[in-house]
């Protein structure tokens, strides 16, 4: 299989602890590349973590500028949520789960640390989709999937519609 093609739920790599990074080299940059190339051929993708790809590293991308178009890129490298707040409820789907979306709790406000390509640290407040989207790629790196947030699996994870094209 590539490594840089999309895994699917339940290959097992979805399951693992990502290793953080410790070495800010070309290998690093080579797979961010690689991210953000599967990220765009997603036609949902606002975001992805390298587990998807088959690399159980600590980077994922979250890139909400299709609905946000003021919002930047963030290349996350050991991302670390320090603080959240405004639960809320909403649907939520996911690229390696391509079949189904659900209803879940999230945070619309995040503050959380990271570290760029080159090791160096930052720490930002998101909100609204961002946030959401940065906790939902942090859950990737530890091998929790949004499905393991659903109350209820019968009554809250749905199909999610075919797009035409797609069949």
């Amino acid at each position: 299989m590539n490594p840089a093609s999309l895994r699917i739920f339940p290959n097992p790599i979805l399951r693992k602890k990502a290793q953080r990074v410790t070495v800010f080299d070309r290998s690093l940059l080579k797979l961010v590349a690689a991210l953000v190339r599967v990220m765009k051929s997603q036609p949902r993708g606002i975001g992805i973590a390298a587990p998807q790809i088959g690399t159980a590293r600590a980077v994922a991308i979250v890139d909400v500028s299709k609905r946000e178009p003021q919002a930047e890129r963030l290349i996350l490298v050991n991302p670390v949520i320090l603080e959240t707040r405004e639960p809320e409820t909403r649907k939520e789907g996911c690229m390696s789960l391509p079949d189904y979306t659900a209803f879940l709790k999230r945070h619309r406000w995040v503050r959380f640390r990271w570290q760029d390509t080159q090791g160096e640290f930052h720490e930002k407040v998101s909100t609204g989709i961002e946030a959401i989207c940065v906790e939902h790629e942090v859950d990737h790196l530890n091998g929790v999937l949004f499905i393991d947030h659903v109350t209820c699996l019968k009554t809250d994870l749905l199909p999610r519609p075919r797009e035409k094209g797609n069949e």
